[in-house]
């Protein structure tokens, strides 16, 4: 499997793909390029409807080109630890986020994310997050109000007035009941149409199956997030 910075050629063929509404991974069978290269290529740059083959090729030259220096009075972000690859770890992070903006997340939220769950130490300031994803401070503050309103971060009380951010494992138990809430409330929605429709009614009749459907995904939901929140608990207290 060919590795290095992807070619113009390789940029085309990714931009017929995606105007064949090809899947990503067939794509990447077709240059013998892993899926996670394809992934990342196409959302850092304009996304599926976006993408622009010669943009792209640009976009990474100027990037090649530029200098990468810490912004004034910002240490170099720190080194991995405990004998890690330091490069594996980074294409391990980058898969990651980009997984992330896969299921809706955008680029910096994304990167929060991952942040969070691959630091030794559990949790981050918003300087240290600031620090590893390389933005400013207030592109910081902006994506953990995303992530809170998701039920993804959680904050903790830090030394002095700092707070520190946390994604542990009760916050995918919050997130998933999150979901399950605001399909209920979906799910309610879709009933007043049908009584103000006329539940005989062709529109009635679809808004009361999609009712149905999300009632029972959110159902399903919340047993499945408590099932696992109790396994886990258990096994954290045998260990």
């Amino acid at each position: 499997m060919p590795g290095g910075r992807l070619t113009q050629q390789e940029r085309q063929q990714i931009a017929l793909g995606l105007a064949d509404d090809l899947p990503y991974a067939q794509i990447a069978r077709r240059l013998d390029r892993p899926t996670s290269t394809i992934t990342r290529e196409v959302l850092r740059n304009g996304g599926p409807s976006g993408y622009r083959a010669d943009l792209a090729h640009r976009a990474t030259e100027r990037r090649a080109r530029r200098p990468r220096q810490p912004a004034p009075g910002r240490a170099s972000p720190p080194a991995r630890g405990h004998g890690r690859d330091s490069a594996a770890v980074r294409e391990y992070e980058e898969t990651f986020t980009t997984l992330f903006m896969q299921s809706g997340l955008p680029r910096i939220a994304a990167g929060v994310l991952t942040c969070l769950y691959t630091t030794d130490s559990g949790s981050l300031t918003a300087a240290e997050l600031a620090e590893r994803v390389e933005v400013s401070p207030a592109s910081i503050s902006k994506a953990i109000a995303l992530l809170e309103s998701q039920g993804l971060v959680v904050r903790e009380r830090g030394e002095g007035r700092r707070e520190r951010y946390v994604a542990d494992g009760d916050v995918w138990y919050q997130s998933m009941i999150a979901a399950a809430r605001s399909n209920a409330q979906l799910a309610e929605t879709a009933r007043q149409g049908v009584s103000l429709l006329g539940r005989d009614s062709p529109a009635g009749v679809r808004l009361e199956n999609m009712a149905r459907f999300l009632d029972f995904v959110g159902e399903s939901i919340v047993r499945a997030a408590e099932q696992a929140r109790e396994l886990l608990s258990t096994d954290s207290a045998a260990t």
